[in-house]
């Protein structure tokens, strides 16, 4: 999910819009009108990209007979987003040459973030008949990197704008209208394009619809009223941007090369369970934390402010809520883990029944979007009604049922009816669960450092699932389609068992 600064029916959603500030100050606050509009549209220009690196690909690995186990493995791109708070605090600290000087920080960013996007996906377009699947990875791993550095030079904005509770639902339920409306429509819209052409057809048409908010971006009404010099701002951000953009491709490409290098000197294959080596390595910042824990328990107030810009946002977190931030880890990394599994092995269970690409596009499409949005709709309005500890139970049980849906698909005969009631049930649930769930993070983290904090845990909820996904493909094997999707409900289900421990965690004030 996403929010930035992108103009809504002509107004500026930065600094200016509703009155001035300087170049990097704080944005006045848009009436509510306004701001939901805004939300609506920034979760849409965030959303398209999402499927490609993710289900659409996993359908496209499958349709070209790429073993289920590798197109497992290929849900380890979506781990990045996990360690989106590695680079949260340089997104909030530096600018992009060029965009920032007209434009301001929040929108330089997401305009460099939407360059990369464009030329991630084209990029996967011109390779989708997947010959390489080293190249097929490269791409998808940078498509993520900007779809995530999008979100996290967004997602501070919102949490300021509205901290409290009630504040925060309709502005999450508008952004997650736009966020899922543009998952499904890039799902649906990409799977019968491909039906209809190929997959690089399909790509290039996603790219371009997700390239459309620079534009509009270009065109809107600077920082700081009166400002000069348009053009070059834009000549200067678009150079640099491109360079930014090559010298990430050629780090990832040569971190890739030495990683799969290293993983063929070690004799690691496909059949190689490689999830425990993983979940170590991936866990080892955040046991670290734990363990310092009592350590920084310790720490009187003023030695927050001392510490450095990286540090001190997720110092800060632990210090407030001291040891049973433990449970809220572990209540978060379970919160989600259904629908995470379910993305990874969905289409390729579609795919595996005998369900042709153009009713999993209408799946995927009419059926998905109406679902989802109004589980969006009915979480975030129970947000504003009830407490998050019964919102938050609710998801659970609807997540869950969500992922239990699909082995009574697994066990009828295809059919139009089961595959779409299959759908909407998983998609209702998912997009309760998300709604609450955004409100939930949201309440954590402190408005002092809210884009930090809320990339670690939100990176964190999406750490242990992303790792069992890709370890999906091999547990199917051993335990069939039926068996995953009735752990994954079962997972999701579980975290209904911390609910009352998280539920009385009280924050420590400085």
């Amino acid at each position: 999910m996403t929010a930035s600064a992108i103009e809504a029916n002509g107004m500026a959603a930065a600094p200016g819009a509703d009155a001035p500030a300087d170049t990097h100050g704080m944005p006045a606050r848009p009436s509510a009108r306004r701001l939901l509009a805004l939300y609506l549209l920034l979760g849409f220009s965030a959303g398209l990209p999402f499927y490609m690196f993710n289900a659409v690909l996993t359908l496209r690995l499958s349709r070209h007979g790429v073993d289920i186990v590798i197109i497992g493995f290929f849900a380890w791109i979506a781990l990045l987003p996990t360690f989106k708070f590695a680079w949260a605090p340089l997104i909030e600290r530096y600018d992009i040459p060029g965009f920032a000087r007209f434009w301001g920080r929040r929108r330089g960013w997401i305009m460099l973030s939407q360059l990369g996007i464009f030329l991630s996906m084209a990029a996967m377009a011109f390779t989708s008949n997947d010959k390489s699947l080293p190249l097929t990875a490269l791409f998808a791993i940078l498509l993520a990197f900007w779809t995530t550095t999008l979100e996290v030079a967004a997602d501070g904005w919102r949490i300021e704008l509205a901290p409290s509770q009630a504040g925060q639902a309709p502005i999450v339920a508008a952004n997650l209208w736009g966020y899922r409306s543009a998952m499904v429509a890039a799902g649906s819209g990409a799977i019968l394009v491909a039906a209809w052409a190929d997959w690089t057809v399909a790509y290039m048409a996603i790219a371009v619809a997700a390239f459309l908010p620079f534009p509009i971006l270009a065109a809107m009404r600077p920082e700081r009223e009166g400002a000069e010099g348009r053009a070059r701002a834009l000549a200067t951000g678009t150079l640099a941007s491109l360079l930014i953009v090559l010298a990430a491709t050629i780090v990832t490409a040569g971190l890739g090369w030495a990683l799969l290098s290293t993983a063929q000197s070690a004799g690691i294959s496909a059949r190689t369970n490689v999830t425990p080596v993983v979940l170590a390595l991936a866990l080892l910042p955040f046991v670290v934390l734990a363990l310092a824990l009592p350590r920084i328990r310790r720490l009187p107030a003023d030695a927050l402010g001392s510490m450095s810009s990286f540090a001190a946002p997720y110092v800060e977190l632990f210090w407030r809520y001291g040891t049973p931030v433990l449970a809220i880890l572990a209540f978060v990394s379970l919160y989600r883990m259904g629908d995470v599994l379910t993305l990874t092995l969905s289409h390729p269970l579609w795919n595996d029944r005998g369900y042709s690409l153009h009713q999993i596009g209408v799946a995927d499409g009419v059926v998905a979007l109406s679902a989802s949005m109004a589980g969006v709709a009915l979480g975030g309005f129970l947000s504003t009604r009830l407490s998050l500890g019964w919102t938050l139970g609710i998801g659970a049980v609807t997540a869950a049922l969500g992922n239990w849906i699909y082995v009574w698909l697994w066990h009828s005969e295809p059919s139009a009816f089961i595959l779409y009631t299959s759908v909407a049930v998983d998609q209702f649930g998912n997009g309760f669960a998300g709604a609450v769930f955004v409100v939930y993070l949201s309440m954590l983290v402190s408005p002092s450092c809210p884009g930090a904090q809320y990339a670690l845990l939100s990176g964190f909820a999406f750490l242990l699932p992303r790792l069992l996904a890709g370890a999906s493909g091999s547990m199917q094997t051993e335990i069939g389609y039926d068996g995953f999707f009735l752990l994954s409900g079962a997972l999701s289900f579980a975290a209904i068992f911390l609910l009352p421990v998280i539920v009385r965690v009280k924050a420590r004030s400085a």
